[in-house]
This record gives structure tokens, sequence and C-alpha cells, in this order.
């Protein structure tokens, strides 16, 4: 579930205020926990994938390591999880759809971000040895051709995960957890401040709120609309 309602940034306070009375109290402290855990430093982007095991595991693993935004680049193919995998993570991600092309991969560019494509090509960087510094973007390509060669060459880098086997290959949800862990860690080490502005983290809780609450969309603008 997924609301697109804009808030002035001079009421997202006390809107979250308002939707804390519908929350459990166990409900509210763990939103208070996470959320102030939160970043949207590191940004996973996915190109066009087809299945939906990987899309669920893709989205699980981005929420566990306390990031709770993916992009999904979609052409041919639907990006659909698999609710049952997900154990609950859709409440939390948050899933951007736009086309898949380098437009798309533009405007997120323009939004402060590294584009960062998972390849081993073009001389890519070894994750262990990747220095991060600022907010990246890591493109993750399908399934069978991996990342397309027109985002490799739009990309600003590559990144490989070491490998150590004959089959020299990660499965795509199994890339991506390897590096949202491995990439936060490196956050956690570094002096960065990678996590939520006062603005986004309201904004993230508000979300949360709305998602935990039984027609929480409704409640919110019966809410926004009384209150003009």
């Amino acid at each position: 579930m997924h609301f697109c309602v804009m808030i002035s940034p001079e009421k997202l306070p006390e809107t979250f205020d308002y939707l804390k009375q519908f929350l459990t109290d166990e409900r509210l402290r763990k939103i208070l926990h996470f959320s102030v855990q939160s970043s949207d430093f590191v940004l996973p982007v996915i190109e066009d994938v087809f299945q939906y095991r990987n899309a669920a595991a893709i989205v699980r693993s981005v929420e566990a390591c306390g990031f709770h935004k993916v992009v999904a680049m979609e052409e041919e193919n639907v990006f659909n999880p698999n609710w049952r995998i997900m154990k609950g993570a859709e409440t939390w991600v948050e899933v951007e759809k736009m086309p898949r092309n380098l437009d798309s991969l533009q405007k997120i560019r323009n939004r402060g971000y590294q584009i960062l494509a998972v390849s081993p090509e073009k001389n890519a960087t070894m994750l262990p040895d990747f220095i991060i510094e600022k907010p990246v973007a890591l493109v993750f390509g399908t399934e069978k051709e991996g990342v397309s060669t027109e985002i490799l060459d739009f990309a600003d880098e590559t990144l490989a995960i070491p490998m150590f086997g004959f089959t020299n290959s990660f499965n795509v949800s199994v890339a991506a957890a390897i590096c949202m862990y491995e990439l936060k860690q490196k956050l956690l080490k570094s002096n960065i401040n990678y996590l939520l502005s006062d603005e986004k983290l309201l904004q993230l809780q508000i979300r949360w709120a709305v998602n935990s609450i039984r027609s929480g969309e409704e409640i919110l603008e019966h809410y926004l609309e009384k209150n003009k």
C-alpha cells in the first residue's frame, strides 16, 4: 500500500501526531525506532526483473538493510513481487516505478545520485574496494542479460562482486542483498551523515503510519481536507 498525498513541510509534524492515535503502542514504538535508522543514501534500481520471487527477495533485503525505497524500471515486465516472500516488507518499502530508459536514470542522477551499474564489465571496481562518498544508485540488470549495454555506457561507474567459483555469477536478488549489506556496513563505519533529513524522516513516518492503519489513506485524506 502506497499513498501519493502531498503534505507541506510545515504540516508534517502535526499530521504524524494526528496519525499516532490510530497506532498501537507497539507499532508506534517500532516506527519510531526503525525510521531514525533509515536511509536513502543507497538506492537500488531494478532493470526490468521478470521473476516475481526475485522482485520480492530484493525488496525484503533492501528493507532488512535499513533502506526503504526501490526504483523498478519497467519495459517488458511488470515489477510484481510475491507478497508471501516479502514477509511484510511491502508495508515499509516504497517502490517507485519508472520506464526502462536513460531518461529515468538521468532523473535519478539529477536527484544527486551517482549511477553505479552492478556488473563485472568496464573495469569494474570490486565491491570491497569501493569507497562510498556520496549517494549511489545501484542498477541491477535482468536475470538473463544482466545490465543492458546502454545503461553500462551511461553509468558513472561499474561495481562488481568478487566471486570464487565456476559459475561466476549470483542470482540478481542475491547480488542485491550482498551489495546493500556491504554498503550499509561501509556507511556504518564512515563519518558520512547518511540518515534521512528531518523532513524526509517525517514523510517516512507518516507513510509507515498510513500503511499500518486500516483505511489509513482515507483517514489521512480526510484529515488533510479538514485541516486545509
